[in-house]
């Protein structure tokens, strides 16, 4: 049987929260994944022939932030919601498969991808192994428990950004948040890299890519698709 000697097809692992609630328990504000930040990474990989697996901690249901879905998305994102009402389940996944592994944002990651042990084991893992370890706005919360082969903080002297306390401040959430997400990395030794509130900024540092905000996803995308045809 001939077999693709163009490389088989380079297997990216998104991870997606299943928080859809934050704040009050009696008046609590919803949250999820911010579309743009899965859309239009989702389609630029597969665009660009990588295989895609969507995975969240709990499986099924990852809910989308409704302060996300604005008449003015494209159509095409509906697509996407198949997968996020669909999602794997991570202790399912065998993420040493993978050749990269992409953490969307949203609030919701805050709470559940940021405390969850075995996505710390898989950022570990990518990073140590000199895989693609990528997250945009609030998705490098999956990157705080990850550690180096040395115990420390894979962020620890790397170049990186993520939503500012500046932007977090400008939404009105800082104190539905358990902790700030700028804040958080800078004590765990990342330089941090920040550019005006809603610009486009992307970082990259050897294998870490990483983006402010929504206007920063579809950059990161590229990066990671860059990187992955080296």
């Amino acid at each position: 049987m001939h077999k693709n000697t163009e490389n088989n097809p380079k297997k990216i692992l998104i991870i997606v929260t299943n928080t859809s609630r934050m704040g009050d328990l009696n008046n609590p504000t919803e949250t999820g994944v911010w579309l743009e930040e899965f859309a239009v990474p989702y389609y630029a990989f597969k665009e660009n022939g990588l295989e895609v697996t969507v995975a969240s901690p709990l499986g099924g249901v990852s809910p989308i932030d409704p302060a996300s879905l604005e008449c003015k998305n494209p159509t095409e994102w509906d697509y996407t919601k198949k997968e996020l009402d669909n999602t794997k389940k991570l202790d399912d996944v065998d993420y040493t498969s993978y050749d990269a592994v992409f953490f969307p944002g949203g609030h919701g990651p805050m709470f559940d991808i940021a405390q969850n042990e075995l996505v710390g084991e898989i950022a570990s893992y990518f990073y140590n192994n000199h895989k693609i370890v990528s997250a945009v706005c609030h998705g490098p919360a999956g990157l705080i428990n990850a550690k180096s082969a040395t115990g420390e903080p894979i962020v620890k002297d790397m170049q990186l950004t993520c939503f500012t306390n500046e932007e977090e401040k400008l939404v009105g959430k800082e104190k539905l948040v358990p902790f700030m997400l700028e804040s958080k990395l800078r004590q765990l030794g990342g330089i941090f890299n920040e550019a005006l509130p809603w610009t486009e900024n992307v970082i990259v540092d050897e294998n870490l890519i990483t983006g402010q905000n929504p206007a920063s996803a579809k950059k990161v995308a590229e990066s990671v698709i860059k990187k992955l045809k080296k």
